[in-house]
């Protein structure tokens, strides 16, 4: 059983009429390992002068910040789900949850893993439908509509991966690879999964590209994070600092 303690999750944001209504992920297990990974950003190679008059590129000076990602893996499984129901133990699940969990294995959980790779307005899909079989129409009757149809743009959803109270980020989901593992004998939903999940931090630049309230929310939870690894950054100076700043050549 999970059992009572703080689990990761995934927040997606879908825009509404007037509020943004927030889809919650949360994660049966906790992965036991986590990859963060760090990428400089690329070299700025504007020339600044020198004190000899020449100009020359500063080899500190970079465009931006740098990247951050994060890739795990997750483990979920329906009959836990459904034997961890009803037992009255703090933190186990619902019993609507445990009842999809009956009916539908991890078909859910799956699918709404696998929707935060898809483009937020992109269903329904007639309209675009409707504008490819007309060029196709046209194609091979060798006419022409007299202007080209313009596909049009489409966003990915927002999304928050939330790891703890000091860790919550704005990101674009990379990659997803699920493996199914198991099956219920009646409509072969998957019972046993594990979900390879690579994630990218989005800058501060990224996010001035949303278009709606999501902006906020995303760049409050951006601000939020960064201060509280800066705070962290400075409570690290407690750790000895003073028995290597002797050794360092100061003259």
């Amino acid at each position: 059983m999970p059992g009572k303690y703080l689990r990761g999750a995934f927040v997606q944001f879908m825009p509404t009429f007037l509020v943004p209504t927030p889809n919650v992920i949360i994660f049966q297990f906790n992965p036991e390992t986590m990859t963060h990974t760090w990428t400089p950003s690329a070299p700025d190679r504007t020339p600044y002068p020198t004190s000899g008059g020449t100009k020359h590129a500063n080899p500190m000076a970079v465009q931006g910040l740098p990247g951050e990602s994060f890739s795990f893996n997750l483990a979920m499984d329906a009959n836990d789900t459904i034997a961890d129901s009803g037992t009255g133990a703090v933190g186990s699940v619902s019993a609507a949850a445990a009842t999809l969990a009956t009916a539908s294995g991890l078909y859910s959980r799956l699918s709404a893993l696998e929707m935060l790779l898809y483009p937020s307005g992109s269903f329904p899909t007639s309209g675009l439908m409707g504008t490819v079989s007309a060029a196709a129409t046209n194609a091979a009757s060798g006419t022409s509509s007299g202007s080209s149809p313009k596909v049009p743009q489409f966003l990915l959803p927002t999304v928050l991966f939330v790891w703890g109270p000091s860790r919550i980020v704005p990101v674009r989901v990379k990659s997803l690879t699920i493996t199914e593992k198991l099956y219920d004998a009646l409509m072969l939903n998957p019972t046993h999964a594990d979900a390879e999940i690579s994630l990218e931090v989005l800058t501060p630049d990224e996010l001035l590209a949303l278009q709606d309230s999501l902006k906020q929310v995303a760049t409050a939870a951006y601000v939020y994070s960064q201060a509280f690894r800066q705070a962290m950054a400075l409570a690290n100076l407690a750790n000895g600092a003073d028995a290597i700043l002797g050794m360092l050549p100061m003259g």
